[in-house]
């Protein structure tokens, strides 16, 4: 399935009329510190990981 770029113009205009032109930069800010965030915990998982796995070796 394909979405083209009418389907991206429908979906930001519908956005745009339901939350207002000053709404949108907060939403997409917070998307962001969202993703981040996620972003960060995996990458504290990773390092976890190794350190379990480094000490399961050493023993």
């Amino acid at each position: 399935m394909h979405i083209g770029i009418t389907e991206i113009i429908i979906i930001a205009l519908i956005v745009l009329l339901l939350f207002g032109g000053k709404k949108i930069p907060e939403l997409m800010k917070g998307l962001g510190k969202g993703v981040k965030s996620f972003k960060d915990g995996m990458k504290e998982g990773d390092e976890e990981e190794k350190k379990e796995n480094e000490e399961i070796r050493k023993s």
